[in-house]
C-alpha cells in the first residue's frame, strides 16, 4: 500500500502533516511518497502538477492531497494557476467519483447556522461526477463579434457510460448505508439531465434494494435547507455536485471538519474540501479535522481498513465530546487549541481506544 503526500500550499501543508501523523499511527506499514501541486509547485518547477508528481502518481494507490492556491497566483495564466493542477490530477488519475460527506457531529449543533431541530441527526453523502460535464466539455471559450462585444460559451455534455460509473457507485453507497438514493438533474429544461434520468434509472434495476428518487436541482437546493435528515446518498452532475455539496456542508458549522474523496476505478484521491487560507497559514490555528478524516475515508474505501477508520472518526468524536476545539468550532468550548495540539488530542484518544 503506497499514498502519495502532496501538501498543496497555505493552511494545505499544516493540516496534511497532522493528516499523515494519524496516518502513520493507525497504519505504520503504509508507504509515504511527498510531491508538489499547486502554487508551491509552480514556484519551484514551472508547473502546478509537474511530470515528477505525475509519475510518482502513477507509482501510487491513493493521494492525500491539501488545499492548492492563493492570491499571488490569482493572475497567472490559467494553465499555470494552482486550480489547474488540481483539475489536472482528477483526469490523470481518472478519479470520476467525488464523494462529499455531511454529517453533524452533535458536540457541534450549535455552531450551524441553521436550527438544532431540523439538523440533528444529518448524515448525508453527495457523489458528484467529477471530471465530466460543463467544466470539462468542449467546445469552450470566449469570441469577439462582429460589433466588438464577446461570447462566452461552456458545453454541457454527458455519455451513457459517464453517466452509469457514477450512478453505479452511488448505488454501491446506498447499499451499504440506508439504502436510499436521490438523483438530481434538472430534467425539465436540459437534454444531458434527460439522459441522466434515463440512464440512472436502467442501472437502479440492479440494485433493487435501494429506493431511487429523482428530484429537479433548484428543489434539492431549497431541501437541503428545509429538511436535511431525509437525505442519505444524492448521486449528480458536475455543476451541480459542485455547489450542492457546498451548501450541504455549511450544515456542519464547518468546513474546516469535512473530508473529501475522489475515486476512479484503479486509485482515489483524498482531501479536505476546505481552502487554502493562506490569511492563516503558518498560525498553527486551522481546523485539522477535515483532513484527519479524510485520513479515515482513505482507510475505508482504497484499502478496506474499516476499523482502522472507526476508531480515526471515533477518536474525532471523543476529541470534540470533551470540548476541545479549534478557533473555528469555538462555541461552547471547553479548551480552544491549535492545529498540532488538536492532532495530538486525536492521537492520543485513538491510542487510549486501543
Amino acid at each position: 500500500m503506497k499514498v502519495l503526500v502532496l501538501p498543496g500550499d497555505g493552511i494545505g501543508q499544516e493540516v496534511t502533516e497532522s493528516a499523515v501523523t494519524v496516518l502513520k499511527e493507525v497504519a505504520p506499514g503504509i508507504e509515504l511518497a511527498y510531491g508538489l501541486i499547486g502554487g508551491s509547485a509552480y514556484e519551484e518547477a514551472g508547473n502546478p502538477l509537474p511530470d515528477e508528481t505525475i509519475t510518482k502518481v502513477d507509482a501510487c494507490d491513493a493521494v492525500l492531497m491539501g488545499a492548492v492556491g492563493g492570491e499571488k497566483w490569482d493572475n497567472l495564466e490559467h494553465n499555470l494557476r494552482p486550480e489547474a493542477g488540481l483539475l489536472r490530477i482528477r483526469q490523470v488519475m481518472g478519479v470520476y467519483a467525488n464523494l462529499r460527506p455531511a454529517r453533524i457531529f452533535r458536540p457541534l449543533l450549535v455552531a450551524s447556522t441553521l436550527k438544532e431541530e431540523v439538523i440533528d441527526g444529518v448524515d448525508m453523502i453527495i457523489v458528484r461526477e467529477l471530471i465530466g460535464g460543463i467544466y470539462f466539455g468542449e467546445p469552450r471559450g470566449i469570441d469577439r463579434l462582429e460589433d466588438g462585444t464577446y461570447r462566452g460559451y461552456n458545453t454541457l455534455i454527458y455519455t451513457t457510460a459517464e453517466i452509469e460509473r457514477i450512478a453505479r457507485q452511488a448505488f454501491a453507497i446506498a447499499l451499504g448505508r440506508r439504502k436510499k438514493l436521490t438523483s438530481v438533474d434538472k430534467a425539465n429544461v436540459l437534454e444531458s439531465s434527460r439522459l441522466w434520468r434515463n440512464v440512472v434509472d436502467g442501472v437502479s434495476k440492479d440494485f433493487p434494494d435501494v429506493s431511487l428518487e429523482h428530484m429537479y436541482v433548484d428543489n434539492c437546493a431549497m431541501q437541503i435547507i428545509r429538511e436535511p435528515r431525509q437525505f442519505d446518498v444524492v448521486v449528480t452532475q458536475n455543476l451541480f455536485g459542485d455547489i450542492l455539496s457546498d451548501e450541504a456542508s455549511m450544515i456542519t458549522g464547518s468546513l474546516g471538519m469535512l473530508p473529501s474523496a475522489s475515486i476512479g476505478d484503479k486509485q482515489a484521491l483524498y482531501e479536505p474540501v476546505h481552502g487554502s487560507a493562506p490569511d492563516i497559514a503558518g498560525k498553527d490555528i486551522a481546523n485539522p479535522i477535515g483532513a484527519i478524516l479524510s485520513v479515515a475515508m482513505m482507510l475505508r474505501y482504497s484499502f478496506g481498513m474499516t476499523d482502522a477508520s472507526r476508531r480515526v472518526e471515533d477518536a474525532v468524536d471523543r476529541v470534540l465530546a470533551k470540548g476541545i476545539r479549534t478557533k473555528d468550532i469555538s462555541y461552547g468550548a471547553q479548551e480552544v487549541v491549535g492545529t498540532k495540539r488538536m492532532t495530538e488530542y486525536i492521537v492520543q484518544e485513538i491510542r487510549e481506544g486501543n
